[in-house]
């Protein structure tokens, strides 16, 4: 049954657009809630509100459905903070909020699953490198001259460390530690 928008019937490319949004919202939901060992494409199918049959003709396996969930947020993520229009004097402070929230915490639950699952861990390379991309052209748009390449790429390993280790944290522990970390960071890494 095709449902009717104001404009009239839905086309079948946004009834297909709109399920893959539901699969891909419901798979990072559940990346983040229960972790990725305890995700199953039987449960995305469920949340999301489709039939498992729909699930696998947009994506035939896990890996690929999980994948293509984390990519779709660092896209959406990534067009948040350069809509923002950031500061450039605090282009470190944009880094490192970009490893927090929902696409930090469903990516994490990839790297760790991708050390001892071969399928997965060839399913995130192409993805892992879209992200790095995404992330030096995102940091270069936002610090423009302030950093160099070398500096932008040191910065994101570190805000990706800062991020591991602040599981580990309070919220209050962590903030006073990026306030003592942050201002020598930039002096290290500022032109």
């Amino acid at each position: 049954m095709t449902q009717d928008t104001e404009q009239g019937p839905r086309t079948q490319a946004q009834r297909t657009a709109a399920t893959r949004a539901k699969l891909l919202d419901a798979a990072i939901t559940l990346l983040v809630e229960v972790g990725y060992a305890r995700t199953s494409t039987q449960e995305i199918a469920r949340r999301a509100g489709v039939s498992r049959g729909a699930q696998l003709h947009h994506f035939p396996t896990k890996e690929s459905l999980v994948v293509a969930a984390v990519e779709h947020l660092v896209e959406k993520r990534l067009a948040e903070i350069l809509g923002a229009r950031p500061d450039p004097d605090q282009g470190i402070e944009t880094l490192v909020d970009a490893f927090t929230g929902p696409l930090f915490y469903a990516a994490l639950e990839l790297w760790v699953a991708a050390r001892t699952d071969p399928g997965l861990h060839e399913a995130m390379i192409p993805l892992e490198r879209k992200v790095g991309d995404a992330l030096r052209l995102g940091s270069a748009e936002i610090m423009g001259e302030r950093m160099s390449v070398d500096s932008i790429d040191l910065s994101i390993e570190l805000a990706r460390g800062l991020a591991v280790s602040a599981l580990f944290r309070t919220p209050e522990s962590d903030s006073e530690l990026r306030n003592r970390l942050l201002p020598a960071w930039k002096g290290l890494v500022a032109k």
